[in-house]
């Protein structure tokens, strides 16, 4: 979990013209160090869909302890159903499903994402933030299937938003590299690009260690991730192929338009010559 440093400038205090030019575009998380950033937009609903399954979950395993384990297992990603079962869904659902007694591992991944998605939506926007977040999951689903595929004795159950939070980390690390960051709870500040290759190290190592699905389902996230920041329209995917969309669209009523005119040209020709 990370929060975003400020900087000062000395000297005079700049004009607006200055400061526009001198600033660069990152977002400010708070007014302070180790403030709580804004909770609104796709960030919220993300945590609040997170939040409403982990509880939904915990109160219907006291009521129907039975009926929450198949709703765990049908939404968790179990590599071996997919290939075997094409229970395609769950490279999508997985992120959802938390245990109920991984209570600090969940309140670390809700804080991470609220933190992180909070950063990246303050200066893409919503839509673009979801699809980061949803192809960064599905990156890592696909990564474990693939490692299932190549490793069919390393299938383990996934679940939570580890993939999605790698994504995230990916393009704060690609688009904010030199930003100065201090790591919660320790007061060391480290640049967006060493805190990232940081997480990287550790998720390399993981993969000679007993939870190598886990790790590499990290790093397929990360890729994903990686990729989307890269290749993807300034707005997303989903913005440019809606223009794209309405482009096509108004250029054929211009066709139509224009084809209706020549029709009425040629109408008004042939009654002037009778």
């Amino acid at each position: 979990m990370v929060t975003a440093a400020r900087r000062l400038f000395p000297g005079p205090r700049p004009g607006p013209r200055a400061l526009n030019e001198t600033i660069s575009p990152v977002p400010r998380l708070s007014s302070g160090v180790l403030g709580f950033p804004d909770f609104r937009g796709f960030t919220r609903a993300l945590i609040l869909w997170n939040l409403g399954s982990y509880f939904g979950l915990l109160i219907l395993g006291v009521i129907a302890r039975t009926l929450a384990s198949e709703i765990g297992g049908i939404l968790a990603l179990d590599p071996a159903l997919v290939v075997h079962h094409g229970w395609i869904w769950q490279p999508l659902t997985y992120f959802i499903i938390h245990p109920g007694a991984a209570i600090l591992g969940t309140a670390f991944e809700l804080l991470s994402l609220w933190f992180l998605g909070s950063l990246l939506e303050g200066g893409h926007g919503s839509r673009w933030l979801a699809e980061l977040f949803f192809v960064s999951v599905l990156g890592a689903g696909l990564a474990a299937v693939a490692l299932f595929f190549a490793m069919p004795g390393s299938g383990v159950v996934l679940y939570g938003c580890f993939g999605g939070i790698f994504g995230l980390l990916i393009a704060i690390g690609v688009l904010y590299a030199d930003t100065p960051f201090m790591m919660f709870p320790f007061p060391i500040s480290i640049k967006a690009k060493y805190l990232v290759a940081v997480y990287m190290l550790i998720a390399l190592a993981m993969l000679f260690s007993a939870q190598k699905a886990f790790a590499f389902a990290q790093l397929g996230g990360a890729l994903f991730g990686f990729l989307y920041v890269k290749f993807s329209p300034r707005r997303g995917f989903a913005l440019a192929g809606s223009e794209t969309a309405y482009g096509l669209r108004n250029r054929y009523y211009r066709w139509k338009r224009r084809r209706a005119a020549k029709k009425f040209e040629v109408y008004m020709r042939k009654h002037r010559d009778n």
